[in-house]
């Protein structure tokens, strides 16, 4: 192999390594080594535990429902905040308790 070879392989092995891709390929490596069942599809099992895999598709699901419900909450509150602060201009344009003024 060619000094400019070996040079572009030790410069990308440091490339790999300070940027965590080789633990991380390790430990999955590790993990396909220590199942007791080795899986069918070796690619996919590397695939789902390098990035941890597709979300379940009843935990989208779930999250879509609490979507909904916050945005039902958010427009009561709106709807809430608004006849509050009717309330607050109605009051301030109103005389103070008593009926006495500063003057």
């Amino acid at each position: 192999m060619s000094k400019n070879a070996e040079t572009k392989r030790e410069e990308f092995r440091k490339y790999l390594e300070g940027n965590g891709i080789l633990d991380a390929l390790t430990k999955v490596l590790v993990g396909l080594y220590e199942e007791p069942e080795k899986p069918q599809d070796p690619l996919e099992f590397l695939k789902r535990h390098l990035h941890g895999g597709p979300p379940d598709v009843v935990d989208t699901d779930a999250l879509q429902q609490r979507v909904r419900e916050l945005e039902e909450q958010n427009r009561k509150l709106e709807s809430e905040l608004t006849l509050v602060k009717q309330q607050l201009v109605k009051y301030e344009g109103s005389d103070p308790p008593g009926g006495a003024t500063n003057s």
